[in-house]
């Protein structure tokens, strides 16, 4: 009950890949991912001396309704949804049927839609929206709520049917961290470790070149300095960087082994991994000076190809760093420049070179349709990633002009060539679905291009090896079926890119 000392928080994170079709499939096939943030509330929801529960929609495999019923049925005293633009709908369809179920249980809702919408998408289901981060501002939440007393900063309600607005979250930071060097500081010390204990830990998996590996994700800092123009920087908040200090990751990740030693792969999920290399190489120093983890453990993340060299990332590989992800986008010099790109081409090269020289393997991610795109400028972008063979695995992604990005506001003043062509964020997906026309190229081919960029990638026989390690047996055979089936489509249809579709 409300006015008792603790309160049954539960926490619903919906299935999503079913929404990606065929794509969708092979996102669950590759990997099932914790979701991290809701661990994080969990924590420290317990830590203010509540139960949390988390039900994940997507590793259980329950639809809508089905998790709606669980939740339910726990006789929770409040219900908590996150949500990203294109699955917001998704959070809205739960919280719908929490109300249907019992219309007395109240819903919480946060992460970046709510955040850069606010009332906006402050929908008649939900009770509380969250703004910002909401490690501090749910626990005194929760307090004033138990005690009818005033929300803290960051909280969209009603009251007597009108939309109340407590104002800007107060974010995560300290003004002593101006003028310190870094490492000096870390306020995200404060929080307890993500409680994965309320997660089904034994079903996520990722695929890698060594196999499906059971893996949990781990942050070691937040935010990314730069201001591309496709990422809501702004509105997140997320030029300002934050850190943990790396003996504090490194007893996370032994708490991890201890209590699922099936666990031996970490995603380290900070945007840009090599932004201080001293921070890194202080946690491989750890990792290496820990015996259950050095050996043991494996690692991947994502940086910036200009953020990368020779001896940085052999003493990475020598500690367990597998995969590194690079954001190319495009080849095109004039869109890396509208983007906001400030990365040298030739950085690629000889960052997936340096990879390659020491068994890491490099991902590469592509968009689509940015702002002045031509026929020309994909075929161009997808044929020199098809010739690097240091290049083992590629993202193909449609741009999507999420809200409270330049990209956005581009599409909905229609300037830059690119026009926005539906406001379903339902749609707003980034493969095997357009949400914008670019120059004279609709959604509809936007969609063609991708598929083509898939088949002339994965086409090449250099890239076959590392796609049935990753996938499997069933995993190749399917993913090669789908190569055949849009080439065969493609020839009987009539529809050509720039050139030939193979060669």
């Amino acid at each position: 009950g409300r006015n008792e000392r603790h309160m049954r928080i539960i926490f619903c994170y919906p299935a999503w890949t079913g929404e990606y079709g065929l794509f969708g499939h092979f996102a669950k096939r590759n990997s099932t991912w914790p979701p991290l943030s809701l661990a994080l509330l969990g924590a420290v929801c317990e830590q203010a001396g509540h139960e949390a529960i988390i039900l994940d929609g997507e590793a259980d495999g329950l639809n809508r309704e089905e998790l709606a019923e669980r939740a339910v049925a726990l006789e929770p005293d409040i219900i908590g949804l996150t949500c990203y633009s294109p699955f917001f709908h998704l959070s809205a369809d739960v919280a719908e049927s929490v109300k249907k179920l019992n219309p007395n249980i109240p819903v919480m809702v946060g992460g970046p839609h709510i955040t850069i919408m606010k009332e906006k998408s402050f929908l008649p289901q939900f009770d509380y929206a969250f703004m910002g981060e909401a490690e501090r501002s749910l626990p005194a939440f929760l307090e004033a709520y138990r005690n009818f007393a005033g929300f803290p900063p960051g909280i969209i309600y009603r009251k007597r049917g009108k939309i109340i607005n407590t104002g800007e979250a107060n974010w995560v930071t300290d003004i002593s961290t101006k003028g310190r060097d870094v490492g000096q500081f870390y306020p995200l010390d404060e929080f307890p470790f993500p409680a994965r204990h309320l997660l089904p830990m034994e079903k996520y998996l990722l695929g890698t070149l060594r196999g499906r590996k059971h893996f949990t994700s781990i942050q070691t800092f937040r935010g990314c300095p730069w201001r591309c123009q496709f990422c809501c920087s702004d509105k997140l908040n997320t030029t300002r960087v934050i850190m943990r200090s790396p003996k504090r990751v490194v007893e996370e990740m032994v708490e991890v082994r201890m209590k699922w030693p099936a666990i031996t792969h970490f995603y380290i999920v900070d945007d840009v991994l090599t932004l201080w290399p001293k921070h890194v190489t202080e946690i491989c120093d750890r990792i290496n000076a820990e015996p259950l983890l050095k050996g043991k453990v494996t690692f991947e993340g994502s940086t910036r190809a200009n953020l990368v060299n020779d001896d940085l990332i052999k003493y990475l590989a020598e500690t367990g760093l597998i995969r590194l992800s690079f954001g190319l986008e495009t080849t095109d010099p004039k869109m890396r420049v509208t983007i906001q790109k400030r990365v040298p081409m030739e950085s690629y090269s000889a960052s997936n070179r340096i990879c390659a020289k020491y068994g890491v393997e490099a991902l590469n991610s592509l968009m689509i349709g940015l702002p002045g795109e031509t026929r020309e400028t994909i075929r161009t972008t997808i044929e020199w990633v098809r010739s690097q063979r240091d290049i083992s695995q590629a993202n193909v992604a449609i741009a999507v002009p999420y809200p409270g990005t330049e990209f956005g506001d581009m599409a909905i003043s229609g300037t830059h060539g690119v026009q926005l062509m539906d406001q379903d964020f339902a749609r707003f997906l980034r493969y095997g679905n357009a949400v914008t026309r670019v120059g004279d190229m609709g959604p509809q081919e936007l969609v063609e291009w991708q598929n083509w960029a898939f088949v002339r990638i994965y086409s090449a026989p250099w890239r076959w090896l590392p796609v049935l390690r990753k996938h499997g047996i069933v995993g190749f055979l399917m993913q090669m079926l789908r190569v055949l089936r849009l080439w065969r489509r493609w020839l009987f249809r009539g529809w050509r890119p720039l050139g030939p579709v193979m060669r």
